[in-house]
């Protein structure tokens, strides 16, 4: 039989940091009683993202967000879209160099991840906000 389930979950982030939501993401896939299916999670901010990455080597994350302070750096003189301080445009960038929303398959009633990949909000401002993910179930029970 066919089932959808969706819902809004709220994640309080302390600044920029990239945080860890697999386990909140995996308590909407058990709770669907979907057992085979497609799981899509969606941010609803556009100075936040998601990414599935490495969960087991902490250094992973330091890493990433070095490379992106390089690329996409906090007060850059281009920027005119300043309104929010020196993080805001940075936090766009890097928003739109990853990703707002995600899919994983749903097999066996668990996300199909691989064993070292976890899922990621990646919080591009430099204070604490308050985000939304959507996340949307759907497949065969």
């Amino acid at each position: 039989m066919n089932r959808f389930t969706q819902r809004e979950l709220t994640i309080r982030t302390a600044g920029r940091q990239l945080l860890e939501v697999t386990r909140e993401v995996a308590e909407v896939v058990n709770g669907s009683g979907i057992r085979s299916g497609l799981c899509s999670v969606f941010i609803r901010h556009t100075s936040a993202s998601l990414l599935i990455s490495e969960n087991a080597d902490p250094d992973v994350l330091i890493d990433l967000e070095t490379f992106f302070s390089d690329l996409a750096p906090d007060g850059d003189p281009r920027y005119i879209h300043t309104a929010e301080g020196p993080d805001d445009m940075c936090a766009h960038v890097r928003s739109a160099l990853t990703q707002s929303d995600l899919s994983i398959p749903v097999v066996q009633g668990r996300l199909a991840l691989g064993t070292w990949q976890g899922i990621y909000l990646w919080e591009h401002r430099h204070r604490p906000h308050q985000r939304r993910l959507i996340v949307s179930v759907f497949g065969l029970e």
